[in-house]
């Protein structure tokens, strides 16, 4: 069997009646995919990673990708694969960039300035353990808020933003312009003025 003599959906429908040979054809059409869009996350990760683990990890987003698309979404299967491949590869860049106990360390500023909102979004605490509790639900609040107002590409954005990335960073990760970048974060710096306002 070749992959070319089957198109994304006759593949998906083979592979949902258990046939094998099928969903090793969807993989290998893929993997070339896979791999490019590793080697152009690589540059992003910080220790202990390599591109053998960034492959496997999309390998698993294009594995949720066939598990769980929907025709009747209306979506192409190759934009949604990438979508998926894309958020795992992301996901494992954050998690090599993060910190343990970030958030204790960082606290909300509710400071009505323009200029300086997202850079103030988080700063230092005074570590008095009641306020830093307090300082800890108030952020949980205003992240679950803000959240709930963004779309898919801003919290992609504004989770990038928060780990140190820089916009052209989040450009090439994200595979978008970065004036789409400074965009998506105007109107997240808008959301969250008008969230703490409330």
């Amino acid at each position: 069997m070749n992959y070319k003599e089957f198109n994304d959906y006759e593949l998906l429908d083979q592979i949902y009646s258990c046939n094998e040979d099928a969903n090793e054809l969807l993989i290998y059409k893929y993997r070339p995919l896979i791999v490019n869009l590793a080697k152009k996350y690589i540059p992003y990760c910080d220790g202990g990673v390599d591109l053998n683990d960034l492959v496997q990890e999309g390998m698993l987003g294009l594995n949720e990708a066939i598990k769980s698309f929907r025709e009747d979404k209306e979506a192409n299967f190759g934009t949604y694969a990438r979508l998926c491949i894309k958020r795992k590869l992301i996901s494992l860049v954050k998690s090599t960039r993060s910190h343990k106990n970030i958030i204790l360390n960082q606290s909300v500023s509710f400071e009505d300035d323009d200029a300086n909102t997202m850079d103030k979004f988080l700063v230092d605490n005074s570590f008095e353990p009641s306020l830093m509790l307090e300082e800890i639900d108030n952020q949980e609040n205003l992240l679950n808020k803000l959240n709930e107002k963004l779309t898919d590409f801003e919290c992609n954005v504004f989770e990038l933003k928060k780990e140190g990335f820089e916009y052209k960073e989040i450009a090439d990760i994200l595979d978008r312009d970065p004036k789409a970048i400074d965009n998506a974060i105007q109107r997240i710096k808008l959301k969250l003025k008008a969230i703490m306002k409330d």
